[in-house]
């Protein structure tokens, strides 16, 4: 057969006699010359310009712009190729009906589509390079297209064609796009002046391009990269060769960076508060800040929403087509089809529709488009909700960095609230926000569900309507018990880790007391509670996910009985499978869900509306204001400066009726140069009474005053009112005009208003410790190294592992108080600001240390600069150095002046003050021997020492396999990142045991069997019953009905088995995982305690358990789900119409592709995510609890700077992370579309009958539905996996070696009797691969002595103490106690005969009976002779519930003395003949230290005591002295025998007093 353009069965064709453009094949001919011409003149300027830029790869964005009218550009052009591809359908099928092919109906319209496509690709390559001048080309190609469709729809009209005619209306559709699009280039024209103008308008890209550190570019790119996350194609296959950092995400764009939306919402919320001033009784509504502020974007997310539900009705009606459609085909193949006239060759709109493949394609398209409407409505609202989330968080931080401090001590907002607000009630908001389009979508979807399922079934539609409805409730009511249940096990999971966390902090003491059973018993108790609330949880989760199971499985059963009994025609396949009741489940679902998330979002706002407006501190302090606090205070207090400088003379004068002391000619600076001054205060902290009372103080300038008083006496509120934290009820605090006498440039330099301040609690940032003392100031060597020096930080500094730039604070290493204290001076000393203020410095300092800092710090560096300084302290000997003394006591001043002039006028205040000085110079000599700051470092040095060794459980995340090669080969690293991690899934599964696993494997198979059986069923009964009507269809009726009833009614009960097998599962593993663990790691040895950080051992416990308790069994559940969907979905197609499977191989490389990629990427995401969530929530308890220092030092602005970089960093990374899951969905939905368009074509042109052809498009619609989650499952599970490998590698720890050679029966019940020690050529060391610490140490101790261990610090002291209880690897040598050599003892017997009192006194929450005895052995009367000895009976008794008395959490409430003395007690209480003191006076006073040297001679006499010596003068008077130097026992004899060696280490160590 020959091509003709216009065919060559009609003659009459070609005949032009009528006028050329009458003719319609000469028409369509004119339409192909704009397109040829468009594709001649782009191709050339197309390569060109590929060409040079295949040299660059990649155009930069710095040049990108969009051209004003992108957005219609684009939608018109895909509005265009739509109608382009209707056109070339039409014509297609009009040939078909042709005796011969006619070119001319479908060649114009095919090389119209090309053209479209070239133009929009060119249109782009222009925009990204900016050079507006070459879109002339396109702009004469949409006048030449308009013009010839013109003629071509006048011409039509010419032949009175109807308007009914599918191509009439095409033709006109397409006149009218052009139209529009040549409209748009007109525009273009007029705005940028390209043409036909004299001066070109010149254009940037936004600056967020011009900003190469901005990698987010969603926001710049064309329409088609924004709706199919293209531009992510870069990030997420780089992800492949390295991992993703936070450089490789660059920058949050401008517009929604936290500081653009907190202005926004501000500006709302503010406007909110102005209308609501004159009601009194009504709170500003934060819900209609939010809408103002972000309601654009969730209308906008809402509409696409709408359209993508509506379109998603148009799969099920498609199908029913296609299946009616074949019905007809295979009813009808006897008559014949006629044959069309060509002259007459014209379609109506029905007719097409008819055509299966038309539907075909339909289907594919608008499955397409539904999917990317879905998706980018998700998309807006997780940016909305992103950038809200931003606007509150900045919200809330700017209003702690306000709230008045009394609300935070008087606990109306705890720091807990603050956190809570940060870290749920955001996120609530968030959530509700990603969910809120559902809100009102999903009634839509419902009703027009009903409305469509109606039309097609009748009445029997709305019974299965009614079930699903009805049923929808009972969702609703899990989804609430749900939410309680989880509730209830948060807070048993809170208790668990606050006992495990006293355990681990404790775990020392109980290996030495052998109490590890017992306390491990009450933490699984806990747990067992825990796993009950987790399994009604679990128990409700498994309800919800069958609800959401068999719900559509009963609809469908309650409908199709209904309508086999009420209707007279059989069911149709078309009917049978275009029903939507998946359709109508999905959105019921939702919509509890998202209720539940509305009613907890309504909580979260009424929460952060009361934080909002709760206490401000008062604006009308100095320090009111941000940043620029200087300048506006000069302005606002102008007048209260002249005045105080005019009025000092006089108030001198009142202030002071006595002449002033001499010294004041020797000072060069005036003393009525006064820096602070507070006239007639009355201060409270927030509950009207007033604390502090008729305070008129005076602060001179550039001197040192003194502010000394009991405890409580109001010392530290006084310095707090003078910064404006107190409520002032009356009164003012006037700061002068500072260093008006000396205009020199260090003073001039100073920022005038800030003061430096070191609170009487240290805080300490999460920071590096330079980072801490500078806080901000520019870095000066030199004062930074007389800083630390005053402070003597220097040696505590060389001990840290990195020196000053070691991480410290809560997250960092934890120091010691004193050392903490420090550096907390030592930041208000670096400071350069003329006032300091130290509340209290010395208190956690000994005496050598606070010596050394009054001399060094304040006399020498503070003195020197002339800065103001004030100081709090009880220490009175340093009054003498004071120039000015105020002395409070019950929140008044009682006297104020100089030291002198209180000795001449208050003689009784000045000998009390000197009977005090004396007793604390007699401590003072006590103490001299006493150096609590060398057993600090010795402390810090004991938790640092073991790094080295063993640095490899640092990083225990890496994998198993890495370690063993260990070369740094790229590829073999990638290969583990793509990799699944099967071994640790493996080990998860099985730890629940294999019963279960085996059970759950097999009930997942056969319900996704029976469900398959369900709708084969369904196929067989709907197309046998049009082909034999007649036959006894009653019985036939039954027969189906019943088989179908009890396959469905199978199907239900199966869901409900399978879902509860895997949370059963998932539950056992649980628990046997967390067993395990926690038996291996009390069981462990000492020395991995002293490796691993604490916090990482506790992650294990807290975020971890977590995980594999709620996380993974949903995951596994859902994954194994939509696996088994998918599958079954597969293998009904290709049952169906086995050419399926060919389509197929090409989809499923595609997909692996896909998903390999993916996960690599989110599992990054994911992991950036998390670590940048925990530096914001840090950054805000941080700030909270340091909220004086901040605003004293007046870096408020600094901070909230932090806050926000904090912030968008953690935005950026969850907006990345939301992206990646949109690429993946897109692409999977794409997939699932082909996947449906081939099952389609397949079955069409394949079938076997209509039944299945329905069925295998059902299945293929879908498969869509699943394939992302098959994907986003498998990463997720990746991510959490990683939980179950983190506490393996902890489950293949080696424990102690419980057993001993000896059974417990055979050691003598009171062993040891004597207490008789033989050590013999003893040696000791930590582990088997580091160096011995005791070498060949010898002696011999007889019952009843009383022995002293020294030696210089790390000599061995403390290892030959835990040698006694094995903690330490005995290699050679033996320990004989009473004849028996204990390495052959259990450790649980040995360790329970013995008694230990250690140098940190550890008490556990819990009574003080408990305390005492946790074993609960003894009788009350031994309870109280131990405190008695101990010198706490009064005490105790005086406590309510006396023995019962609660302790807190680490013995919080009482002092450090007391719990030192309830140790002693402890030891006492096991009547053991064998006392081991670890230095155990080493952290307490002197009083304590007397008392339990006192009882260790008496109630000990009979007794064996060891005491390792941190000072000597402690065990001069002992039987026994062994002194050990560097492991080597070197000298062994009687302290007075000892002393007579001049030479001797033990003659050394008493001079220097060590």
């Amino acid at each position: 057969m020959r091509l003709a353009f216009c065919g060559n069965d009609n003659a009459s064709a070609y005949n032009i006699s009528a006028g050329v453009l009458r003719n319609v094949c000469f028409v369509d001919a004119l339409n192909l010359v704009p397109h040829v011409f468009l594709l001649f003149i782009t191709f050339p300027i197309l390569f060109i310009g590929w060409g040079s830029q295949s040299s660059k790869v990649q155009i930069h964005h710095n040049t990108w712009l969009h051209f004003p009218g992108h957005n219609l550009r684009w939608i018109l052009t895909f509005t265009l190729l739509f109608v382009h591809v209707c056109e070339i359908a039409e014509g297609i099928v009009s040939d078909t009906q042709m005796k011969s092919r006619h070119l001319h109906l479908f060649l114009p319209a095919i090389m119209g589509f090309v053209a479209a496509t070239v133009s929009i690709v060119y249109y782009h390559n222009i925009e990204t390079s900016n050079f507006p001048k070459l879109l002339l080309a396109l702009f004469l190609y949409w006048i030449m297209a308009f013009v010839t469709k013109t003629i071509k729809l006048v011409r039509y009209c010419q032949d009175g064609v109807p308007f009914s005619q599918l191509r009439f209306c095409i033709t006109g559709i397409m006149v009218i796009l052009y139209g529009l699009l040549m409209a748009v280039e007109i525009n273009v024209i007029r705005v940028r002046r390209y043409v036909f103008f004299m001066n070109p308008q010149k254009v940037k890209p936004p600056e967020d391009l011009q900003d190469l550190g901005v990698r987010f570019l969603q926001p710049f790119v064309n329409l088609l990269s924004k709706a199919t996350y293209w531009w992510m194609n870069t990030l997420i296959i780089s992800a492949h060769k390295k991992p993703v950092d936070l450089k490789a995400i660059g920058k949050l764009p401008i517009a929604m960076r936290a500081l653009t939306n907190y202005v926004c919402l501000k500006e709302a919320y503010e406007e909110q508060k102005k209308k609501v001033e004159e009601q009194p009784n009504r709170s500003p509504s934060i819900w209609l800040a939010m809408y103002s502020a972000f309601g654009r974007p969730i209308l906008l997310s809402s509409t696409f929403r709408y359209l993508a539900d509506l379109l998603g009705f148009a799969g099920p009606l498609c199908i029913s087509g296609i299946v009616q459609g074949f019905q007809n085909t295979t009813n009808n193949t006897n008559t014949t089809e006629k044959v069309k006239d060509p002259s007459n060759s014209y379609l109506s709109s029905e007719e097409f529709l008819r055509n299966v493949y038309v539907l075909a394609v339909l289907l594919f398209l608008a499955l397409i488009l539904q999917r990317t409407f879905l998706q980018a409505s998700y998309y807006v609202t997780t940016e909305t909700g992103i950038n809200l989330r931003g606007a509150l968080l900045a919200m809330i931080y700017n209003k702690i960095l306000r709230l008045s401090t009394s609300n935070l001590s008087m606990g109306e907002m705890t720091l807990g609230q603050i956190n809570n607000l940060v870290a749920i009630e955001t996120n609530q908001l968030m959530w509700f926000l990603f969910l809120c389009p559902n809100l009102w979508a999903m009634p839509v979807q419902i009703i027009m569900g009903v409305i469509l399922l109606y039309n097609l079934l009748g009445v029997s539609a709305l019974v299965g309507a009614a079930v699903i409805v009805l049923l929808a409730p009972i969702q609703y009511f899990i989804a609430t018990k749900l939410a309680e249940a989880q509730k209830s096990t948060l807070d048993y999971s809170t208790e668990r880790l606050k006992k495990t966390n006293e355990i681990l902090k404790g775990i020392k003491l109980l290996k030495l007391y052998a109490w590890e059973h017992i306390f491990c018993t009450s933490v699984e108790e806990t747990r067992m509670k825990e796993l009950t609330s987790l399994k009604t949880f679990a128990l409700h989760t498994s309800l919800s996910i069958f609800m959401n199971a068999a719900i559509p499985i009963a609809a469908v059963l309650a409908t199709f009985v209904t309508y086999a009994y009420t209707n007279d025609k059989p069911l149709q396949p078309a009917q049978a499978f275009a029903s939507l009741f998946h359709i109508l489940v999905t959105p019921l679902f939702l919509l509890s869900t998202v209720v539940r998330f509305a009613v907890k979002a309504i909580v979260s706002v009424q929460k952060l509306n009361e934080f909002l407006l709760s206490d401000e501190i008062g604006d009308d302090s100095w320090r009111g204001g941000d940043s620029s606090v200087p300048y506006e205070s000069c302005k606002k207090h102008t007048g209260l400066h002249t005045k105080a400088i005019n009025r000092r003379q006089p108030l001198r004068y009142q202030l002071e009726g006595y002449e002033q002391p001499a010294r004041k000619q020797t000072r060069p600076v005036e003393i009525d140069d006064v820096a602070i001054k507070v006239t007639n205060g009355y201060f409270s902290w927030g509950s009207g009474l007033a604390t502090l009372s008729n305070i008129n103080i005076r602060i001179p300038t550039g001197q040192m005053t003194m502010i000394v008083g009991q405890v409580g006496c109001g010392k530290s509120s006084l310095l707090l009112a003078i910064l404006g934290e107190m409520q002032t009820l009356e009164g003012k605090v006037h700061w002068s005009n500072v260093n008006e006498t000396e205009p020199s440039f260090e003073a001039s330099r100073r920022n005038r208003y800030s003061v430096a301040y070191a609170a009487q609690k240290p805080w300490l940032l999460n920071a590096t410790v330079e980072e801490n003392i500078i806080f901000g100031s520019p870095f000066n060597k030199q004062r930074y190294k007389a800083v630390t020096d005053a402070c003597s930080l220097q040696p505590d500094i060389d001990l840290l592992p990195f020196g000053d730039q070691t991480e410290i604070g809560e997250r960092g290493i934890n120091l010691s108080g004193g050392q903490r204290q420090r550096i907390c001076v030592a930041r208000a000393l670096y400071q350069n600001t003329n006032i300091v203020f130290l509340d209290d410095p010395f208190s956690a300092l000994d005496i050598h240390l606070s010596d050394h800092l009054m001399q060094e710090g304040i006399l020498k560096f503070l003195q020197e600069d002339k800065r103001t300084l004030v100081l709090v302290t009880h220490k009175l000997q340093y009054l003498p150095h004071a120039d000015w003394i105020i002395a409070m006591k019950d929140g008044m001043v009682l006297r104020e002046g100089t030291l002198k002039d209180i000795q001449n006028k208050d003689i009784e205040l000045y000998e009390h003050w000197k009977t005090l000085m004396n007793r604390q110079d007699q401590e003072l000599e006590k103490d001299m021997e006493a150096d609590q700051t060398t057993l600090e470092r010795k402390t810090l040095r004991r938790a640092m020492y073991p790094r080295e060794s063993k640095s490899q459980l640092e990083d225990e995340d890496e994998e198993e396999e890495e370690e063993e090669d260990e070369d740094d080969n790229m590829s073999t690293v990638m290969r583990l990142r793509t990799k699944m991690p099967w071994k640790t899934c493996w080990r998860y599964l099985t730890s629940g045991g294999f019963f279960l696993l085996f059970l759950m494997i097999f009930s997942k198979l056969l319900k996704h069997s029976v469900i398959v059986a369900i709708d084969y069923w369904l196929a067989t009964w709907t197309s046998m019953d049009n082909t034999n009507e007649a036959r006894n269809a009653d019985d036939d009726k039954t027969y189906h009905v019943a088989v179908f009833s009890i396959l469905s009614g199978a199907g239900i009960v199966l869901c409900l088995i399978t879902s509860l097998t895997v949370e059963w599962m998932g539950l056992t593993a649980a628990k046997n995982l967390h067993h395990n663990l926690l038996n291996k790691i009390i069981l462990g040895p000492i020395r991995f305690f002293d490796m691993t950080p604490l916090g990482l051992i506790l992650n294990r416990f807290s975020a971890d358990t977590n995980i594999i308790d709620q996380h993974i069994p949903p995951t596994l559940e859902s994954l194994t789900r939509s696996t088994l969907l998918c599958l079954s979905a597969i293998g009904m197609i290709s049952y169906a119409t086995p050419w399926f499977l060919v389509a197929l191989v090409p989809l499923g490389i595609a997909f692996y592709f896909i998903q390999k990629y993916f996960r690599v990427a989110s599992k990054d995401l994911q992991e950036l995510d998390d670590s940048t969530q925990l530096p914001l929530l840090c950054h805000f308890s941080e700030t909270a609890e340091g909220l004086t220092t901040i605003r004293a030092f007046g870096h408020e602005a600094r901070f909230k700077q932090r806050m926000l970089e904090l912030t968008d960093t953690n935005n950026i990374a969850y907006l990345f992370l939301s992206a990646a899951n949109r690429w993946l969905e897109v692409r999977t939905d794409y997939l699932g579309a082909c996947i449906v368009l081939t099952a389609a074509v397949t079955s069409i042109t394949e079938g076997p009958n209509s039944g299945f052809v329905g069925l295998g498009l059902l299945y293929a619609l879908t498969i869509t539905n699943y394939l992302n989650w098959v994907v986003r499952n498998l990463a997720d599970l990746e991510v959490q996996m990683g939980a179950v490998k983190k506490v393996h590698s902890f489950l293949n720890m080696e424990s102690e070696n419980y057993e001993g050679c000896l059974d417990p029966s055979q050691v003598p019940k009171d062993w040891p009797q004597e207490g008789e020690i033989k050590i013999e050529n003893l040696c000791v060391r930590y582990e088997n691969n580091l160096k011995p610490v005791l070498k060949h140490v010898k002696a011999y101790i007889k019952p009843g002595q009383k022995v002293g261990i020294c030696g210089r610090t790390g000599s061995g002291k403390s290892s030959l103490s835990l040698a006694f209880f094995r903690m330490v690897d005995i290699f050679d040598g033996r320990i004989m106690i009473d004849g028996i050599d204990i390495s052959k003892l259990p450790l649980h017997t040995l360790r329970s005969r013995l008694s230990i009192i250690l140098q940190d006194p550890i008490l556990f929450s819990g009574s003080i009976r408990f305390n005492l005895d946790p074993e609960c052995k003894c009788t009350d009367d031994r309870l109280w002779e131990a405190l008695e000895i101990a010198q706490l009976k009064n005490m105790v008794k005086s406590l309510p519930g006396g023995l019962d008395a609660m302790v807190t959490e680490g013995g919080e409430n009482f002092s450090v003395g007391q719990r030192q003395l309830f140790c002693l007690a402890r030891a006492f209480v096991r009547k053991s003949s064998i006392l081991i003191m670890d230095e155990a006076t080493a952290s307490i006073d002197m009083a304590t230290e007397n008392i339990l040297q006192k009882v260790v001679m008496t109630a000990f006499a009979d007794r064996t005591v060891v005491t390792i010596a941190h000072r000597v003068s402690h065990i001069l008077d002992a039987n026994l002295v062994l002194v050990l130097s560097e492991g080597f026992l070197v000298e062994c004899d009687t302290a007075s025998n000892l002393l007579l060696k001049e030479d001797g280490l033990f003659t050394t160590l008493v001079k220097t007093h060590k």
